[in-house]
């Protein structure tokens, strides 16, 4: 089975979160899947916390790939980055206005983890197309963590 790997050099610039959430979509097209389609939605929301998190707290570049197998498999997102720190999750009170990237990725998707890679990390996820990992959608794991 052929997959299909396409990734995206990002800057240490938080401006890049918008431009890596309008690649995605432009890869979710680009595959000839449903751009409205709940799982691009998980998707987009997913690589949007894991830049974020990349950007934020290394302050350097980081690489966001893609792996997208041609049948119903799940799709992989990995974000490489230069810190070798491993990904805290935490549960970000009600009135925080940060704190939940990695709760959401949780709920969201099937798996995720992280190793070490070279100097840095490689923070990696995967998101089933029929839906999410744990059954929730990105409007009910909003909810549940806010």
């Amino acid at each position: 089975m052929q997959v299909l790997q396409v990734q995206l050099m990002v800057a240490a610039d938080p401006a890049e979160v918008g431009r890596a959430r309008r690649w995605v979509r432009a890869q979710v097209l680009a595959f000839g899947a449903d751009p409205d389609a709940p799982f691009a939605e998980t998707l987009v929301l997913v690589v949007s916390e894991l830049v974020t998190n990349a950007v934020l707290h290394t302050g350097r570049p980081a690489v966001l790939r893609l792996s997208w197998p041609p049948a119903a498999g799940p799709l992989r997102v990995e974000v490489a980055d230069a810190s070798g720190s491993a990904p805290a999750p935490r549960h970000a009170t009600a009135s925080a206005t940060s704190g939940r990237g990695l709760e959401l990725v949780e709920l969201l998707c099937a798996r995720w983890g992280w190793y070490p890679q070279g100097s840095g990390k490689l923070v990696w996820c995967e998101i089933d197309r029929a839906g999410a990992g744990g059954g929730q959608s990105v409007r009910e794991a909003r909810a549940l963590t806010a």
